[in-house]
């Protein structure tokens, strides 16, 4: 018995190793990737300013950078369905390192008139969502093979995006302020090209389901259209996503507002530049980033929806308030740190609930659709900060956000079909 039965729990063994190796490369490649992207969010704003941009253009530019998450979220999750995760996500990052590139390259030689920016930033973002949808679309897989539970593998995934805000906002700031935007970039290009070189490398194409359940000729049969159709309609029919859409929509639309315009125009004014926002955005990051942790492990003893409706309006409200009360930098990186703690608890409940409720085979349209339904008020919240700034000014601003963010974050103690965030009861347990 114990000679037969040894080999089998061996090769289980090396089996469970190799899963894990490839879920921790794949939360390092996300959050490398995700490095890029809080630079890029970082230097554009600062580029535009130093050239003598306005309010206005500085929301103009953070539109660009945000209207192609909606793009690839509603185009892209098919195209992931069809191709599979890990070669969306190779593709995405290489294509994404390129076209950043090109703003130095373009800017230190033949010059950068601001319609070319946008059109580069927008061009450069096309494929960022796909990326981040494709990654996660790979976790439930290694995370069964490495018999981690689902919240635990959806935290430290979000932990690794916290960790990229922590990472990228200290070395975004400290080269905008020591080297320049432009240098900045060329680190962002960096960043991305890495990524994709460790997803090639340490996730093996094996681990990832890239076939729908059932006849793969008939999935190959039916038209883009008719996939991205189906992912619709479910969307549409689920009474929690719809919910959850709704919510996400306005909360992310008034962070846009607040962090990709208020938040470096404040810090411009205000401030003193670069050097303050970076440190408020990495404790937020870090405090986030220790939340995510932490909360993938008590996360299947909590009560899902009030830790999330509790948590949601303490990670937005209050952190906007001190902006609109004028509070000392001591204050605004204090409220920073409470509200990155709370917000750590959001990504890990939602990621958990959106992969029981998606079937597997449509994970990549249905995020895709659900991303960009999120996201779809990012371009208007990002304008619509730099001309409240402008007409408003900054302290009215801040204000409104406080106001609308507590409000609209209190709806899931409501009840109704927020329930059904809870766990079912026939969930099966993992280690």
């Amino acid at each position: 018995m114990t000679t037969t039965d040894s080999p089998v729990r061996s090769a289980d063994a090396t089996h469970r190793r190799a899963a894990s190796r490839a879920l921790y490369a794949l939360l390092s490649a996300h959050a490398i990737s995700q490095t890029g992207n809080v630079i890029t969010a970082f230097a554009i704003p600062f580029y535009v300013l130093a050239t003598g941009g306005s309010g206005v253009e500085v929301g103009l530019a953070a539109f660009a950078a945000t209207a192609p998450v909606i793009v690839g979220g509603v185009f892209g999750g098919v195209v992931i369905d069809r191709i599979g995760g890990r070669r969306t996500a190779i593709v995405a990052d290489i294509v994404s390192g390129v076209t950043v590139l090109a703003i130095p390259a373009l800017a230190l030689t033949v010059g950068l008139p601001f319609w070319a920016l946008l059109a580069l930033v927008f061009t450069s973002g096309v494929l960022d969502t796909p990326g981040q949808i494709a990654r996660r679309v790979m976790l439930p897989e290694l995370t069964e093979t490495a018999r981690v539970r689902i919240e635990r593998s959806v935290g430290l995934l979000d932990g690794s995006e916290r960790l990229s805000k922590l990472i990228g906002a200290s070395v975004a700031g400290a080269l905008v302020a020591l080297l320049g935007p432009m240098a900045a970039l060329v680190t962002n290009a960096v960043a991305f090209l890495i990524s994709a070189a460790i997803t090639r490398l340490m996730v093996p194409a094996t681990t990832v389901r890239m076939a729908a359940d059932g006849d793969t000729d008939a999935a190959a049969r039916r038209s883009y259209w008719r996939e991205l159709r189906d992912g619709f309609r479910f969307v549409v029919r689920d009474p929690l996503m719809r919910l959850i859409v709704g919510m996400v929509l306005v909360t992310n639309l008034l962070d846009a507002a607040r962090s990709a315009s208020l938040m470096p125009l404040y810090a411009n004014a205000e401030l003193g530049g670069a050097g303050a926002l970076a440190v408020i955005v990495a404790v937020m990051g870090g405090s986030a980033l220790i939340g995510n942790v932490a909360f993938g492990f008590i996360a299947h003893r909590m009560p899902r929806r009030v830790t999330f409706a509790l948590c949601f309006l303490v990670a937005g409200g209050p952190s906007s308030a001190v902006f609109a009360l004028g509070a000392p930098f001591p204050v605004l990186v204090a409220a920073a740190g409470v509200s990155g703690l709370a917000a750590g608890a959001l990504n890990p409940i939602l990621g958990a609930v959106q992969l029981e409720r998606v079937p597997a085979p449509m994970r990549g349209r249905v995020f895709g659709l659900l991303n960009a339904g999120t996201w779809a008020g990012v371009p208007l919240g990002a304008l619509l900060g730099g001309i409240a700034a402008d007409g408003l000014g900054l302290f009215a601003s801040f204000g409104i956000v406080a106001i609308i963010y507590t409000v609209v974050t209190t709806a899931p103690l409501a009840g109704g079909a927020w329930r059904l965030m809870e766990r079912r009861p026939n969930e099966q347990t993992a280690l």
